[in-house]
């Protein structure tokens, strides 16, 4: 596909990271701890929420996270605890081709950065594991900020960290809402739903190489 001459030149590409670098699923060890699918759906709805793992990625230490759900359900200790001493296998592999555009990318000299929610100690493991994450010009990791998308304020905390002119910057994310904040602040940004889709949205950009 060629490129469309009415969108802008990018300079500055920021990819989210869950997702749309590596997979995310904390089903995968659950499936495991709690073999029963309704309960582990009650569990989920119940005790290691969304809304509670969100908070994790805003801040909040693993400790005090633990230590609230323990006081409130203090015969689910094993399968609470388990949540970060098994989030490895949440994260089984990455995207490849979406990885293989962030090294392309860098290959081409091009401004590469990421932008993620993220907990502090949980993004230091997911260096560990997935190295490519250590390659970009840098990361703004939102519970280091103690920002979380889609705050529009985490969008200009990140142009400002890295000098980016948001009308030249490209930013690629799952979350439609993320999208949408990203927009809404200035940048350009592709709804990520797949590989397929994303070289589309790519070749639009002219960043097919």
């Amino acid at each position: 596909m060629s490129a469309d001459t009415s969108l802008p030149e990018i300079r500055h590409i920021v990819f989210d990271i869950g997702k749309v670098l590596i997979h995310y699923d904390p089903n995968l060890p659950y499936a495991r701890l709690i073999p029963d699918a309704e309960e582990r759906q009650w569990f989920f709805e119940h005790v290691c929420t969304h809304d509670w793992n969100v908070e994790q990625d805003r801040g909040r230490t693993w400790l005090e996270a633990e230590e609230l759900l323990l006081e409130k359900f203090p015969d689910r200790e094993e399968h609470i605890r388990a949540f970060r001493q098994y989030w490895h296998e949440m994260v089984p592999h990455a995207y490849e081709r979406s990885v293989a555009h962030l090294e392309r990318f860098l290959a081409e000299g091009r401004d590469v950065t990421l932008l993620t929610n993220f907990s502090d100690d949980t993004f230091d493991q997911a260096q560990e594991i997935f190295p490519f994450l250590k390659a970009t010009r840098g990361v703004t990791v939102s519970a280091r900020v103690k920002l979380i998308k889609p705050d529009p304020r985490i969008y200009d905390s990140h142009t400002r960290t890295f000098g980016l002119d948001p009308a030249a910057t490209l930013f690629i994310d799952d979350a439609l809402a993320n999208v949408e904040a990203a927009r809404a602040y200035g940048w350009n940004a592709i709804h990520y739903v797949g590989a397929d889709e994303l070289d589309v949205e790519l070749g639009r950009y002219g960043l097919m190489g």
